[in-house]
């Protein structure tokens, strides 16, 4: 079990309701009718009744069971979904209620435009060297999709849908890293926030010689009741098409539309209180985004001391994304987490998003268990009450994704002291790989919003790329916003890189 599992779970339990008396007819296992608009009448007639409280009771050798008694609730390989077609390329596996994951997640199998409920069966699970436990139909706690990956003889695990409303997904070569979530409400805020769950999921069967399986889910909060359609097509980098229709109960305020969720706690940039062998841990580095305009901006995550918020506002970006780009052994020596293979998930709106901001959060955290960074779109207007509204983008799961390959990228921030001063003056510098070929009228740009920046060059790097460096001198701030690019003859030929300097 994975730490996010384990967080996901433990939020999601306070929010089932009392499921939606229209899904009887499939309980019963009798078929129904299903097509593209099927879950959003769904959404939208919950949408049009109060939120009731979670019903999350299990049996009570569930509620007995221990953290070490659950993960011997193993689903069984060779009951896998479609596992018996020898030309799916998909399979399905289902997660177990009990321990934090406790509220039921209701599984449909929609084939030939019909839906039908999946069972529940003890048959379905392994559960040595425990006897299997005597249950009724209680349900699963979500899923997981396999498919070759890797290689065409081995069904790799490709993703899984698991607490709340959080997905996690991979490209070829790479393992879990960072999670996505179908809404974020009041990321961040001081009020509580509050976690929409996927209350329901129908899982298309595979269409014979097709790249792709269609995913559709219900999800439902206080606030909110929303349908979402998730077309997922694995390879090097897996890519989900997401159609989100969101049905508000009350104009929603602080609303993050295809949020991120990451984990940064340290690297060269700032290793404060932290006594590790390694150089770095983090599941992503940076945020990524990329304007209308053409300017391709970097901003280095931080592990601050409180909680900070930044906004990149105007109009949608063409793409924005949590990336990891620190891709060799070396730049972690962690031989467990291997935290240079997890993958950086980008998104790219598609149709017409209107005017926002690009939103992120960074919480402080003392280790690296805890995600504590969340980045997602946030609306200048708030979503009003009672009507559809409706999202559609593209999210990547890769190793690699720059947008202007043109340009020099940024692949590390270092800071320290700037050696022989008392003015707490900083040394920053910053390496890129990529752009200009030759030195000829390079020139970097450095902008600080206050303090004094001295003795800013830029020079090619042993080995290949570019390293840009500066002095910073706070004179007295405790906060400072930064900004560096490379020009060649006046011509931006780097990312804008950003930062916000703390004391």
């Amino acid at each position: 079990m994975r730490r996010r599992e384990l967080l996901a779970a433990a939020i999601t339990a306070p929010l089932l309701g009392h499921w939606w008396p229209a899904l009887a007819l499939e309980a019963s296992g009798v078929a129904s009718p299903f097509d593209a608009d099927t879950v959003a009448g769904l959404a939208k007639a919950l949408a049009a009744r109060d939120y009731v409280e979670a019903e999350s009771a299990l049996p009570r050798v569930l509620e007995e069971a221990s953290y070490d008694a659950y993960r011997d609730f193993r689903y069984r390989a060779d009951h896998a979904l479609w596992q018996e077609e020898g030309d799916a390329r998909f399979q399905a596996q289902f997660f177990h209620r009990g321990f934090l994951f406790r509220p039921k997640v209701d599984i449909h199998v929609v084939d030939g435009g019909q839906a039908r409920a999946l069972p529940f069966s003890t048959e379905l699970f392994d559960y040595a060297p425990n006897p299997a436990p005597d249950l009724d139909d209680i349900g699963f706690a979500g899923f997981r999709l396999h498919a070759p990956l890797n290689r065409a003889d081995y069904f790799d695990e490709l993703c899984v849908f698991l607490g709340a409303s959080y997905f996690r997904a991979v490209g070829r070569g790479l393992g879990y890293g960072l999670s996505a979530r179908g809404l974020a409400l009041g990321t961040g805020e001081p009020a509580a926030e509050e976690f929409p769950a996927f209350r329901a999921f129908w899982l298309h069967r595979p269409v014979a010689g097709s790249p792709s399986i269609t995913i559709d889910a219900l999800l439902d909060s206080p606030s909110v009741a929303g349908a979402f359609r998730f077309v997922v097509t694995p390879g090097e980098d897996t890519v989900f098409d997401v159609d989100a229709r969101l049905y508000p109960r009350v104009a929603l305020e602080k609303t993050g539309i295809a949020p991120l969720t990451s984990m940064f706690h340290f690297d060269a940039s700032g290793r404060r209180d932290v006594d590790d062998y390694r150089p770095a841990v983090h599941d992503s580095d940076g945020l990524a985004v990329f304007t209308r305009t053409g300017e391709q901006v970097w901003r280095p995550l931080h592990n601050p001391r409180a909680i900070q918020h930044s906004g990149f506002q105007g109009e949608a970006p063409v793409g924005f994304g949590l990336m990891q780009r620190k891709r060799d052994f070396a730049d972690f020596e962690d031989g467990e987490a291997h935290y240079e293979r997890r993958p950086s998930a980008w998104i790219e709106p598609l149709g017409d998003w209107g005017d926002g901001e690009v939103h992120l959060v960074e919480i402080p955290t003392a280790d690296e268990y805890h995600d504590n960074i969340v980045a997602f779109w946030r609306p200048a207007t708030p979503l009003p009450a009672g009507q559809e509204s409706r999202w559609r983008y593209r999210l990547y799961w890769t190793a690699t994704h720059l947008w202007q390959p043109a340009l020099a990228h940024i692949v590390a921030t270092r800071i320290g002291a700037v050696p022989k001063t008392t003015r707490g003056a900083r040394l920053i510098v910053i390496d890129l790989d990529g752009g200009p070929e030759r030195a000829e009228a390079l020139d970097v740009e450095v902008r600080a919003s206050v303090g004094t920046v001295r003795n800013a060059v830029v020079h090619a790097r042993p080995g290949g790329g570019w390293r840009v460096g500066f002095e910073y001198e706070p004179d007295g701030q405790a906060v400072a916003e930064l900004g560096m690019r490379v020009l060649q003859q006046g011509r931006a030929v780097s990312e804008t890189w950003l930062y916000r300097w703390q004391a």
